[in-house]
């Protein structure tokens, strides 16, 4: 007989809960890597016997239960092993339908999600270690669409998540609930985290889907409880408008067959107004903070696009000196590539082409997909048509997004027409 499978409302449940359980396993028992197994254990648990007794009253708390017998059989084998007694632990049967105490919610009344995502933060680690230890835990995201966050090979993002668990384990420093001070200590990078799950979720890298709904969502959920605990930090608040300015015009970003529509063809009515206005609200009252981040400025270009009646009155130049302030912040190849953009729209695509140059010997950028497209663009802006069908279909050969895949290739038909 054939196993039943779980429905997407039990799956979708199981990813919300997964990193739950998993602070709650850790801050319990301080050990991530044998709390990451343990909970994976129970998600496994979890999809065999789901389909066949139904979802639990309380399927935090039976995750949580099984997580912690799974480490506690763990912790009494090592125990027997090491003294030599020939001893066996009882076991839990993962093939029988595991019924948890009326107790079952303990350690899940805190959102341990959020007490998760300051616990990988870790002191043992580096900062891109952490981020990206993190995204695997609270995002939950593959290795594959971490390395694309991060502009690395899939197999070296591989290494640096499993060397990040093996500095926590040898650094002897518990994986536990940071202090205050150890919560404005990591607060960069929890920052970063969010930015990072929000980013996936709005524009997915892998996949048939453009967006994941589920990671945007939780991201923004997150970062208001981020902001709950420091609510006059201007990077916090600015990640927050920028993440609620960005996510009000993901209605008006895909078509009737889930097809990409870029920004100068989205239907402004249908941007969500009251996200818009939040963040416009939040964006001005970051901004009045003394000191001027990251997240503020890229809220600051979302607010002018968002407040802009339709494409042609967007104010390129405001857009072009914020980038500018971006990229005099930060080396990142991404806020060059939209620098050289908006230059384009504000001086010509010639300049904007110039700009470019300096990212082709950038190794991050080597062989993405977005150079191409935006080289695409810039020169058929400038009326070079056989390159930039070039780059189209480089560009469109370079992702891994089917929409994103789809609407390249359709340009690049387009232009070969024009061609013709």
């Amino acid at each position: 007989m054939t196993a039943k499978a779980l429905d997407s409302r039990a799956l979708h449940l199981l990813r919300e809960l997964a990193p739950q359980v998993l602070g709650a396993v850790a801050r319990r028992h301080e050990d991530f890597a044998a709390a990451e197994d343990a909970v994976q254990e129970a998600l496994i648990a979890a999809t065999r016997q789901w389909p066949v007794a139904g979802i639990p009253s309380n399927p935090g708390g039976w995750l949580f239960q099984v997580a912690i017998r799974r480490i506690t059989d763990h912790l009494r084998s090592e125990l027997a092993r090491r003294r030599r007694e020939d001893v066996v632990a009882s076991q839990l049967s993962l093939d029988e339908p595991f019924v948890p105490p009326l107790d079952a919610s303990l350690g899940l009344d805190l959102d341990d999600t959020l007490v998760l995502l300051f616990m990988c933060c870790h002191p043992a680690l580096t900062a891109p270690s952490a981020i990206a230890l993190t995204l695997r835990a609270v995002g939950g995201l593959t290795t594959a669409e971490i390395a694309n966050a991060f502009l690395v090979p899939e197999a070296t993002m591989a290494q640096r998540i499993s060397r990040a668990k093996q500095s926590i384990r040898a650094s002897k420093v518990p994986f536990s609930l940071p202090t205050d001070a150890e919560r404005v200590q990591r607060l960069s990078d929890v920052l970063h985290v969010l930015y990072l799950i929000f980013s996936e979720g709005y524009a997915s890298s892998i996949g048939p889907d453009l967006h994941r709904i589920d990671l945007s969502n939780e991201a923004i959920r997150l970062t208001r409880a981020v902001r709950g605990l420091l609510p006059s930090d201007g990077e916090v608040t600015g990640l927050l408008s920028l993440m609620l300015l960005t996510d009000a015009r993901r209605g008006a970003r895909t078509g009737p067959s889930g097809e990409l529509i870029p920004l100068d063809e989205q239907n402004r009515l249908r941007w969500n107004q009251h996200l818009i206005a939040e963040g416009v609200a939040l964006v001005s009252e970051a901004l009045s903070q003394r000191s001027i981040g990251f997240y503020q400025l890229q809220a600051a270009i979302a607010a002018v696009h968002d407040e802009a009646a339709s494409a042609e009155d967007t104010d390129w130049p405001q857009i072009f000196a914020l980038y500018g302030l971006l990229k005099r912040m930060s080396d990142n190849p991404m806020v060059a590539l939209n620098h050289a953009i908006a230059a384009a729209m504000v001086h010509g695509p010639m300049v904007g082409l110039e700009l470019l140059k300096a990212l082709d010997t950038d190794p991050r950028m080597n062989g993405h997909y977005r150079l191409d497209a935006v080289l695409a663009h810039l020169l058929e802006m400038a009326g070079d048509h056989d390159r930039a069908l070039a780059h189209y279909r480089a560009a469109a050969d370079r992702t891994t997004n089917i929409p994103e895949r789809s609407y390249l290739t359709t340009k690049a038909a387009h232009l070969a027409a024009r061609l013709l």
